[in-house]
């Protein structure tokens, strides 16, 4: 599982680590679990600890390194995931690739048409799916929204029917309780035709955190572990903010944030061997002077790099953070952040980057943002593609015809390649600046803002089946759906 030197050799992009930083920062967690140890809050858990060969004192366990390394063995390296038809979408494994999305719950929103920063409505995920729906950049959905006009004990099932039915790729999702798990798996189990469907080609990915540092609370461990035994793909990911809830060094904070995955997975492989599990996060710093955990400070990006790095040290699919500000507002700072921490996730190759469109730390979702962002990945990804060096694409005989003095744009390979050799985009000015005047002059916010209205007025997503429709918008407000379909 660790002997993985070839691989380092031949990775592409950015390198944060060296293998012997990595082989440290993983003898370094395995001491903390086995002398520091974790906190764990939930009964089931415990109990999977002491009988797999931890030592239990109360709700403090110490897990031996032989555990994680079994744990390691046992985890899919590999993770598939389908789109809401059961027809494949990613493929989750290191060095394969990279996947865009937006993140959760946000608060507040940018209102389309005020302007103003307001509190999120579901109306908002239902916004937000639609429009990711549209974008080709766009692989996976999240809520991008923490709806203030459900109810407050079932807003994840609100959450959950407003993407389902506005979108037909990826959804990752989270859940208040296990209970509210186990309904967001009917719901999808209905959608898919079925639960062996559903884990046959699973379009949902549920969203889980331990709680920095070193604890795995109860609700946490009870979606874990029924995830788990469900066999639904699981992010389970830490957040640790430097100098808060981590040491302030990068290196230190590694550590923790490792060791909280690690015993994460623990008891999810003692739980089911082989559950799909998928490992990554982030050390975002806390501001000294503000208090603010920062989404924009470039050791945010560090971490994020690391932990990358570190998911391809143990062969585990990667989830990480990009797309996203410290600003309050869709303006030059958010820009340049986004544009900054899009090229060093894609060059550092985690398999799924969210929180694209997050602006003010994570509080607030702009789907203007979410449009430069989804241009942003575009260009990330036409950069990070490589590139074809052959005898048709050094062009040698067009050289030759074309000779000194001469041009390219009448040339049979110029007509033939273009399309395949530049990137296109929808938004950003290419145009001069007379023709741009004559255009309308919009700056970029403009032109987004008038993009997304128009994406929610034409874009149509292919309804679900009326009987399913109706039988998940039950679950989502509490009637039981068994028996309800044929």
């Amino acid at each position: 599982m660790l002997n993985n030197s070839k691989k380092f050799l031949q990775r592409m992009g950015l390198i944060n680590l060296t293998k012997k930083q990595m082989d440290d920062i993983h003898q370094a967690t395995l001491d903390i679990l086995e002398s520091v140890g974790v906190k764990v809050y939930e009964e089931e858990a415990l109990d999977l600890l002491k009988k797999g060969g931890a030592q239990v004192n109360g709700e403090l366990v110490k897990i031996p390194a032989w555990m994680v390394q079994q744990a390691l063995q046992t985890a899919p390296s590999s993770i598939a995931v389908s789109d809401r038809s059961g027809s494949r979408a990613m493929t989750l494994e290191s060095h394969r690739g990279v996947y865009y999305g937006p993140g959760s719950d946000t608060p507040y929103t940018i209102d389309l048409d005020t302007g103003e920063r307001r509190r999120t409505i579901k109306q908002d995920t239902i916004n937000a799916a639609q429009v990711c729906d549209a974008l080709e950049n766009i692989d996976f959905v999240m809520a991008m929204a923490l709806a203030s006009d459900v109810s407050e004990t079932r807003t994840d099932r609100h959450h959950f029917e407003a993407m389902a039915l506005n979108t037909t790729k990826p959804i990752v999702f989270d859940a208040r309780d296990r209970q509210g798990l186990l309904d967001i798996i009917e719901m999808a189990s209905l959608i898919a035709g079925g639960k062996e469907k559903l884990i046959e080609n699973p379009y949902i990915i549920h969203y889980a955190q331990p709680t920095s540092p070193l604890m795995h609370s109860r609700t946490a461990l009870e979606k874990l572990l029924t995830a788990a035994e469900e066999k639904i793909p699981l992010i389970y990911i830490p957040a640790v903010m430097c100098g808060g809830t981590a040491p302030v060094t990068t290196a230190g904070a590694l550590v923790v944030a490792n060791a909280e995955s690690l015993s994460g997975l623990v008891i999810h492989q003692l739980k089911s061997r082989a559950a799909p599990f998928i490992y990554g996060g982030g050390t975002p710093p806390m501001d000294m002077i503000t208090s603010v955990c920062s989404y924009g400070d470039p050791q945010r990006d560090l971490g994020c790099v690391s932990l990358v790095q570190l998911s391809d040290y143990y062969d585990l699919p990667s989830f990480t953070t990009a797309g996203c500000s410290d600003a309050h507002i869709f303006d030059q700072q958010a820009a340049m952040e986004a544009g900054f921490n899009l090229l060093i996730s894609g060059l550092s190759g985690g398999n799924m980057v969210h929180d694209l469109g997050y602006l003010g730390a994570g509080l607030t979702g702009s789907l203007e943002y979410l449009l430069l962002c989804h241009e942003g990945a575009g260009a990330v990804r036409f950069l990070t593609r490589g590139m074809d060096v052959s005898p048709t694409t050094m062009a040698l005989d067009v050289i030759e015809k074309v000779g000194p003095g001469g041009h390219y744009l009448s040339e049979k390979h110029t007509m033939d390649h273009f399309r395949d050799e530049m990137h296109y985009t929808n938004l950003f000015n290419r145009n001069t600046y007379d023709n741009w005047l004559a255009a309308g002059g919009r700056s970029f916010g403009e032109s987004a803002n008038a993009m997304v209205k128009e994406i929610l007025t034409w874009h149509e997503v292919p309804r679900l089946d009326p009987e399913v429709e109706k039988a998940v918008k039950a679950i989502t407000i509490g009637e039981n759906s068994k028996g309800k379909l044929a």
